[in-house]
């Protein structure tokens, strides 16, 4: 072979060589520079996500892990969109159809039919109340009305009672009924005393025709009615004018209601008030506000109001529960109203999510002031105006969304996550005690005082093993009041126990107003003897557990946890 040529073939060789040495080098190291490069980036995108629980969304970390209070694996949370306030947050379409969220514009609600519903009781009318005295000193002998609901007849045997003081007073009508022709107007003197003394003329013909004084006379009833009060028995001593009972005419009626101090503004006299009788459902008793009370009742923050019924029918008997609707005068739509299922209640103040863009689902929480509830509608007296377009359908799932984004929500109101994480891993110690407490609260629904009381027991236990909350002054009255319900013997000592109980329970539950679980404060301003009581309950329907089935939707939702 050629010289030259292989000389050729050697330099080509040599060269390559060389180029791949240059060049191969700094492409490989320009690649791996690269790769580096990316995975550096996709590092720092990673350092910058944010990590949340899907069942405690103030829990937000820099890095993946588990969640601190319930040990779940944590998510990515939703980055908020560019070009929206601090607090406003976006939702896609999608989430908005699944969770069916609908909104309202302020403005365009409708406002007719509008009333207020109140509860209340039937109570003998004290203007037709009367009062059967004696009419002179001695002892009862008989009693001719023994008890309480008796009816009482005018003209009916009441009483008969023996008197010392007649007895001389009748020996002294002896005597000035002999010498009458000599000395009438002694005889008339004495005569106008048993008159006094409401003695029947029978009575007396009978001693001045045998000459012989009677030991005991009989008290006729000068009132007719239906005995509400006996204020003597068999062998009582009575004064005269002291009372032997009290009747009432239940011709007539009153129907009393408690009126939230939120309504009573829209409560006059003299408005028709119509009654429905829980025990008389097919019927509707019209009538009038005839009372407003003017002194409100410190205790249950209401007001007496009072209408009278006709009775001639003898339906309506005291103690009966009865539900009055009165209805507003809608003439002025000046009031901004917004659904119930708009509010979202924190405990100690209340919110709604407006929409703030028409054309794209983007939200932000608001604080309002609440006014009286009109229906299922609640007046606002302050944070919204008219064209606001509120959340009405779906808010608890805006609220959500909202609390995965780090914004302003109903369990983050300051957007503070170290503060609410805190709370809420506090609150979590108290999951157990509320679940006790509402299979308490459920088995006193049912009037089950054997449930009931084994439920307090559970309750107890659960309490004595929250160690975390040993700090909280009124978990101590919780635990005496707990085991004073214990100790109730009957389902009446078992509710009065439990008005305390709950008491507690809703202090302690404030304090720690971060429950995954929501928890509704409902109120009976009945229970107690009338001084009203709360309870904590999981759903908003009424279920009253100091009456039962005897007034098992008596009250109303307060505030929620």
């Amino acid at each position: 072979m050629n010289k030259n040529v292989i000389y050729l073939i050697f330099a080509v060789l040599i060269g390559l060589f060389a180029g791949w040495l240059l060049f191969g080098t700094t492409s490989n190291s320009s690649s791996e520079n690269k790769t580096s490069k990316e995975e550096k980036h996709s590092l720092e995108e990673h350092r910058s996500e944010i990590w949340t629980c899907s069942m405690h969304p103030q829990v937000r970390q820099q890095e993946p892990g588990d969640c601190p209070i319930c040990g779940m694996d944590l998510i990515p949370a939703e980055s908020s969109a560019t070009g929206l306030a601090p607090n406003e947050f976006k939702m896609t379409e999608n989430a908005m159809a699944l969770a069916n969220i609908q909104t309202t514009v302020i403005g365009e609600m409708s406002s007719s039919n509008s009333s207020i519903e109140l509860s209340g009781k039937i109570k003998a009318n004290d203007d037709k109340a009367a009062t059967q005295p004696a009419h002179f000193n001695g002892r009862v002998d008989q009693l001719y009305v023994t008890s309480v609901g008796e009816t009482v007849r005018k003209g009916q045997a009441v009483a008969k009672i023996y008197s010392p003081e007649l007895v001389a007073a009748q020996q002294e009508l002896i005597t000035a009924y002999r010498i009458k022709d000599a000395q009438p107007q002694l005889y008339t003197a004495v005569k106008n005393k048993f008159m006094n003394w409401m003695i029947p003329q029978s009575q007396l013909a009978e001693v001045l025709k045998t000459g012989i004084p009677k030991p005991s006379f009989t008290i006729y009833a000068q009132v007719s009615g239906v005995v509400t009060e006996l204020m003597v028995n068999k062998g009582s001593h009575v004064m005269d004018g002291q009372p032997i009972f009290k009747v009432a005419n239940l011709s007539t009626v009153w129907a009393e209601f408690d009126a939230y101090e939120t309504t009573i503004q829209d409560i006059k006299e003299g408005q028709d008030i119509s009654v429905v009788v829980k025990a008389i459902p097919n019927k509707t008793f019209n009538a009038k506000v005839s009372f407003i009370d003017p002194i409100l009742n410190t205790s249950t923050r209401t007001v007496r109001v009072r209408a009278t019924l006709n009775n001639k029918e003898d339906l309506l008997k005291p103690g009966m529960f009865v539900t009055g609707t009165i209805k507003l005068d809608t003439d002025n739509n000046t009031q901004i109203t917004v659904p119930k299922s708009a509010v979202l209640w924190t405990g100690e103040q209340s919110l709604v999510y407006i929409k703030t863009t028409a054309t794209s689902p983007t939200f932000i929480m608001r604080n309002v002031t609440l006014g009286r509830t009109v229906n299922d509608n609640y007046e606002i007296q302050s944070g919204l105006k008219i064209g606001d377009e509120v959340v009405t359908n779906g808010t608890f799932t805006v609220d959500a969304a909202a609390q995965l984004q780090g914004k302003q929500s109903m369990m983050n109101p300051t957007t503070g996550s170290d503060t609410m994480n805190k709370q809420l891993e506090d609150s979590s110690y108290l999951n157990d005690v509320m679940i006790k407490y509402i299979v308490l609260k459920d088995a006193l629904v049912n009037s089950d005082t054997k449930a009931a009381h084994q439920a307090s027991n559970n309750l107890l236990k659960s309490i004595r093993n929250t160690e975390e909350l040993k700090d909280v002054s009124a978990l101590k009255a919780l635990e005496t009041t707990t085991q004073n319900f214990i100790k109730a013997e009957t389902l009446a000592q078992q509710r009065s126990a439990f008005v305390g109980l709950s008491k507690n329970l809703i202090k302690i539950s404030k304090g720690f107003s971060s429950q995954n679980t929501t928890y509704y404060i409902q109120e009976c301003p009945m229970a107690n003897n009338n001084n009203g009581a709360q309870w904590l309950a999981l759903e908003k329907g009424i279920k009253n557990p100091y009456f039962g089935e005897a007034m098992l939707d008596c009250g109303s939702v307060i505030g929620r946890l």
